[in-house]
């Protein structure tokens, strides 16, 4: 994928031009197969670009189309080419030649400012639109690519797929926005803010996904939109036609997200996300003679695993299953010796130009990057978010439906089915259904997400940003992908945009520093329309939940994937053990921290102390998940982050 930047001139004699070279000289620090630029005395737009896609090749841009008077800079990879060669009217003669940056300026011809509703894929792009003398741009619906602005209003616009650049700029610093820090401190969750339009620096603005933006006249407006489908239950005749149209659907996109003259390769687990991914991907590039090259965490050799009974932290029984099964796959494992989420902490505030709290994963995602850029990897699958569309299944929820419909005969079916293949006494489950009935009207906080986690925000600066309260008011929007009832918390997850800009965020500046473009099939928006569209019957059946890709999947991934309902992988249960040798150094810089007046009024220095106090000298690998331990590392990235920014 590449980097977009640009410029418009809000004040005359502004000078467009110099902004946007520093734009792009800053932006040389990325890998590029090309940059170009175009410019005129209001606009500078430019591209520094990495090519993807066999149709990407050699592609100038910006485009420059004089008969509509309308130029054009892209960071796309456009999935539904077919769809829109058809509603376009192009004949099938040409659509071999046409590039996806020239599919959204044709898109924008015949539908303007409606474009972005009818793009599947992954997008940023910005328009300037000289007739009419506006400025428009537009984000994918789940954000895959990331677009930053600033606006100074008697001077400029300016944009950037990052933005290290917009802050090299002269009159732009890189002021601390305390309310976006005083939110991220307040979430437990994985979470960053409840307002998607801020960052963490005061001057940046970004443009949240599935939002395109115009600016007309000075003045600035973000819009949101929809695809121009509309999702409704999917009523087919037989289990058999609803796993005949997901297998059509699956191979369909997964195919169109391995678009690249480069390599391909995945990122590979013991389940049945991953798995299906890798089957289907698999099966196709052995037609055009390729394999595919995957990509596996495992721990450490000297790790004892401590994880309880039904979980494994290391996944490659399962995964060397998928593997001897599925076929033409260049297999690789990772255990990163000396690598730990403390090690990488200083390269990933680099690279995401914020702080960020997944840092128990960190380290093995970075190291499968930069495998994948040593192999000469172009794009890298992925199933992360499987959970929620193609392996969605809860069969408590199911069941408890069934008991509040009054659907006895096969409720007690049900039960006693999956109690004989997850090996749960039946009254063991009952009482767990009736716990799930009762919890089902439960609405979710972003604020006591997780109740068990010390508060990191001080409690003079949660006072001063009134941060409780304005997430008190965001909570029916934005909390309820934490429902208890599971059919509303998948399709707040799936809809909800901060959740998108996180991974968003993630993959796209990865993809910039290691020139390999992440890609996430179960995500595509065809998949997500389609999987909610599914009834809930299609999910659990005769005692096996996740149903639809269990039956979906037969012949495509071996039974002991397929239909393991016992064992469940757990990744980062190392990371502890990894932190071990350095834990001394971890401690003195954390008792530095408490000692700093730079953060003693933001972070929580009490809580900080009381969690050191707690954990003791040296911690044991089985508190991964604890949250005190878990709440120091957090706290330590934000004071590495503060530290380089005041």
């Amino acid at each position: 994928m590449s980097a977009i930047a640009g410029v418009l001139q809000l004040n005359e004699g502004y000078p467009v031009r110099e902004d946007g070279e520093i734009l792009m000289h800053e932006l040389k620090q990325f890998r590029a197969d090309c940059a170009h630029s175009w410019h005129d005395e209001q606009v500078y737009l430019g591209c520094h670009a990495q090519w993807v896609t066999a149709e990407s090749v050699n592609e100038r841009l910006p485009i420059y189309d004089a008969e509509g008077g309308i130029v054009l800079t892209a960071d796309a990879v456009i999935d539904n080419r077919d769809e829109l060669f058809d509603r376009l009217g192009i004949h099938s003669s040409i659509r071999g030649e046409i590039r996806d940056s020239e599919l959204i300026l044709l898109a924008y011809r015949k539908w303007k400012e409606n474009a972005p509703r009818y793009l599947v894929g992954d997008f940023a792009f910005v328009i300037w639109d000289r007739k009419q003398e506006i400025l428009f741009g537009a984000r994918d619906l789940f954000g895959n690519r990331t677009l930053y602005y600033h606006h100074h209003q008697h001077q400029r616009f300016a944009f950037c797929t990052t933005m290290a650049p917009l802050l090299a700029l002269p009159h732009t610093t890189n002021t601390l926005h305390q309310q976006w820090l005083a939110e991220f401190m307040a979430i437990p969750v994985m979470f960053e803010s409840s307002d998607l339009t801020s960052t963490v620096y005061r001057n940046i603005g970004q443009l949240p996904p599935a939002h395109t933006f115009t600016l007309s006249r000075g003045k600035l407006s973000l819009t949101p939109y929809q695809l121009e489908r509309a999702t409704e239950t999917l009523k087919l005749g037989s289990n058999g036609e609803y796993e005949e149209a997901f297998r059509d659907l699956f191979e369909r996109v997964v195919r169109s997200k391995m678009r690249t003259y480069r390599k391909v390769g995945a990122t590979l687990s013991g389940g049945l996300d991953s798995g299906a991914v890798v089957s289907f991907a698999a099966r196709n590039l052995r037609e055009n003679g390729k394999p595919l090259y995957t990509y596996s965490y495992i721990p450490e050799q000297d790790f004892a695993d401590w994880t309880a009974s039904g979980r494994i932290a290391n996944e490659t029984p399962f995964i060397q299953a998928t593997i001897n099964h599925v076929g033409n796959i260049a297999d690789h494992y990772l255990d990163l010796p000396g690598k730990s989420p403390l090690s990488e902490v200083d390269d990933w505030l680099n690279v995401l130009e914020m702080p960020y709290k997944y840092f128990e994963n960190s380290f093995w995602i970075k190291g499968i990057f930069e495998r994948a850029e040593e192999q000469g990897i172009g794009v890298l699958l992925t199933g992360a978010r499987g959970n929620h569309t193609i392996s969605w299944g809860p069969a408590v929820h199911y069941y408890a439906l069934l008991l509040k419909q009054l659907r006895w005969i096969k409720l007690y079916r049900e039960i006693g089915l999956y109690s004989q293949h997850r090996g749960i006494r039946r009254k063991k489950l009952i009482s767990i259904i009736g716990g799930q009935l009762l919890h089902f009207s439960a609405k979710g906080s972003l604020i006591n997400s997780d109740p068990t986690m010390p508060q990191l925000i001080h409690p003079e600066f949660a006072r001063k940003t009134k941060v409780y309260e304005r997430l008190q008011g965001h909570d029916s929007s934005l909390g309820g992908f934490m429902s208890r009832d599971a059919s509303q918390a998948r399709r707040s997850h799936l809809h909800n945009l901060a959740i998108a800009n996180m991974g968003g965020t993630k993959g796209t500046k990865l993809s910039l520093r290691y020139g390999v473009t992440e890609r996430d099939p179960t995500c595509d928006p065809r998949i997500v329309q389609f999987c909610l569209s599914v009834p809930v019957e299609q999910y659990v059946q005769d005692g096996v939940d996740r149903a639809l890709i269990r039956r979906s999947t037969e012949g495509y991934l071996p039974d002991k994937v397929r239909l393991n309902q016992r064992i469940r992988g757990v990744q980062g249960a190392d990371w502890v053990h990894r932190m071990l040798p350095s834990w001394p150094s971890f401690v003195e810089e954390l008792q530095e921290l408490c000692r700093d007046a730079r953060v003693s009024e933001l972070l929580n220095i009490r809580e900080i102390k009381a969690a050191l106090s707690q954990i003791g000298k040296t911690p044991r690998p089985e508190q991964a998940f604890q949250p005190a331990v878990r709440f120091l590392m957090r706290s330590l990235i934000i004071y590495r982050f503060m530290k380089k920014i005041v």
